[in-house]
């Protein structure tokens, strides 16, 4: 039995990317509808962002108790590793939806559960699981929003070892006695932290030379430095050739012949588009491509079609999606009422700037990295002058007092031609905390004489920008 239903605005994915597009389409006025095939609230909720920061939170309070003369005899010992794995069930709600599906209701949004496929311009066909078809005709767009799913190397044995992704790390029900984590980026290096923590022995093999390669050098060296401290065995410039699981064993062969046995392996080696089944050739577009958009998050060639979130590849990040949602949304919403929008202006209602100018960032490894805007690489190789000015964070007073011994740098990029800052980079315990003001100072494009006059309150961590300052001045 086939059904058909319009709406002004149809959403592939209710993530919190899609939820966000359909929550500002319905503020402006447009009837909305948002298609899932999994669980409402998508791998942020369930998968990624909340359990594992879930997971981290009790690895990185404990690091930072034991910094504090007095107490840290009093945090000594394991981790209670199944309370952290209940408290990380909590932030999930046991992977059930009903909490998101509420919140979709009460925003008058209709939710289709089923497997969404655009069907031709402006429709999209919803598959339930018990086979019933309906057929949906947006009158102004379809957004996809539909996310991204771990990329898995082409490796000879791999679908049989059935490795753990991002999911199995954020999800396991107990922590295995050998974990080998392939990949060198912010999954790799979190989920090292977490389970290292929690009771496994941790190997973290790298292809490149650094972790965290997207970051300033300091980044990922103040990271595996931790990471080997905490007990865990970093190898750099270390590939994998072959993998193979008998019984509960994983046997990893390594690019120099040698093996290595674990319990289970974690490929934390990039993420691909989830775009390979949505009926993007029906409307001349390429199946599992990343979708091209212009500012305001409008497929190239479609003027119905937006593509919001990961599926874009601006920035993978949860924050960064939610941002360009809340433009579409608006978007779309502006254009279906006639509304001109004042796409010339940089900084606007309308278009996402900040993807390609401010994106902020935070590892929670221990030490945290946080990060906004570019590093001094990409200042560089997009032909800007600039200056890049470094400050060690133990000699901030408020670091001191944060943690005894504490350890972690500073660097910001400053554009010598504007006299603004094009990025900040901070390594340290409790830095996270800080990125906000980077990415206000940097999106704001905040002269650097006008910062000065930004006071930090005293002693705490962000007095790092006084003397950031301080050493730019000279």
């Amino acid at each position: 039995m086939t059904e058909a239903i319009e709406y002004d605005v149809v959403v592939v994915g209710a993530g919190p990317v899609g939820e966000n597009v359909a929550d500002r389409a319905r503020a402006g006025g447009l009837s909305a509808a948002i298609v899932e095939s999994e669980l409402v609230g998508g791998e942020c909720s369930y998968w990624a962002c909340m359990p594992s920061k879930a997971l981290l939170r009790p690895v990185i309070a404990r690091a930072d108790a034991r910094r504090v003369p007095g107490l840290r005899q009093a945090v000594e010992g394991p981790l209670d590793t199944a309370a952290v794995l209940a408290n990380r069930d909590g932030f999930t709600s046991h992977w059930k939806d009903d909490g998101q599906v509420g919140w979709i209701e009460s925003i008058g949004v209709a939710l289709h559960r089923g497997h969404g496929r655009l069907s031709g311009p402006r429709r999209v066909t919803v598959t339930a699981d018990d086979g019933t078809v309906t057929t949906l005709t947006a009158r102004h767009a379809v957004a996809v929003c539909t996310g991204t799913r771990a990329a898995l190397p082409d490796l000879p044995g791999i679908a049989d070892v059935k490795p753990w992704t991002s999911r199995e790390a954020t999800s396991s029900d107990h922590a295995p006695g050998r974990l080998v984590v392939v990949g060198g980026g912010v999954v790799a290096t979190e989920m090292a932290t977490a389970w290292q923590a929690l009771g496994s022995q941790v190997t973290l093999l790298v292809r490149g030379d650094s972790l965290l390669n997207r970051m300033e050098p300091f980044a990922g060296e103040l990271v595996a430095d931790a990471l080997r401290e905490a007990g865990a065995d970093v190898r750099t410039g270390t590939s994998v050739k072959a993998v193979e699981r008998q019984g509960s064993t994983v046997t990893v062969t390594l690019g120099d012949g040698s093996t290595l046995e674990a319990d289970e392996i974690l490929f934390a080696t990039g993420r691909a588009p989830r775009t390979d089944d949505i009926g993007l050739e029906t409307v001349g577009l390429k199946p599992g491509s990343w979708l091209t958009v212009d500012d305001t998050l409008r497929v190239e060639g479609h003027d119905w079609l937006y593509a919001v979130g990961d599926a874009n590849h601006r920035a993978l990040l949860t924050h960064q999606g939610k941002y360009q949602a809340r433009i579409a949304g608006d978007v779309i919403a502006a254009r279906a009422a006639g509304v001109p929008l004042l796409e010339t202006d940089r900084w606007g209602a309308h278009a996402a700037t900040a993807d390609t100018s401010a994106v902020p960032q935070v590892v929670f490894t221990d030490p945290e990295a946080a990060s906004a805007g570019l590093t001094l690489a990409e200042a560089e190789e997009a032909g800007h002058r600039v200056r890049a000015v470094d400050y060690d964070m133990a000699n901030v007073a408020g670091a001191s007092l944060y943690a005894d011994g504490y350890t972690g740098r500073a660097r910001m990029i400053v554009d010598l031609d504007r006299e603004v800052l094009l990025g900040v980079t901070f390594v340290g315990p409790g830095v996270g905390e800080l990125i906000h003001s980077a990415t206000i100072a940097i999106a704001g494009e905040v002269p650097i004489d006008r910062l000065w006059h930004a006071v930090p309150s005293y002693p705490t961590v962000s007095e790092v920008w006084l003397r950031l300052l301080e050493t730019y001045r000279g």
